[in-house]
């Protein structure tokens, strides 16, 4: 079964996985510090798309991009509300954040699962 996890589809979702959690602990490191004064907001930049991601794609310039669509990705500290303090965490936008980061993680671990559980039965090791 070692073998297994060097498939592509298993090797992106681990890859993702691991992406996700790194994410779970800057936001969890930004609602921690909601009070500190100067303190500025972070996030991860999402991983770069390779070749094989599957995702929309603008056939026409009149389509509307993924860029500027609503909540879509913003820079952090660019545009939030600064606090006197100079803080720019915003709770509600990083509990979101979290929330978000925590279902799309829970959806690529049962990917995994799922995908392990097939190629088990199609190796005959149900």
């Amino acid at each position: 079964m070692a073998g297994l996890v060097e498939l592509p589809l298993l090797s992106a979702l681990k890859t993702k996985m691991r992406w996700q959690e790194a994410r779970q602990r800057v936001l969890a490191e930004n609602v921690a510090n909601a009070a500190t004064p100067g303190f500025q907001a972070h996030d991860l930049k999402p991983a770069e798309p390779s070749a094989s991601s599957v995702g929309p794609l603008q056939t026409n310039a009149r389509h509307l991009s993924l860029a500027s669509a609503p909540g879509g990705a913003t820079k952090i500290g660019d545009g939030f509300e600064r606090t006197p303090d100079g803080n720019t965490v915003v709770l509600e936008e990083q509990m979101t954040k979290a929330a978000q980061n925590q279902m799309d993680h829970q959806m690529a671990a049962m990917l995994y699962q799922k995908s392990l559980g097939v190629l088990r039965a199609a190796l005959g090791r149900a």
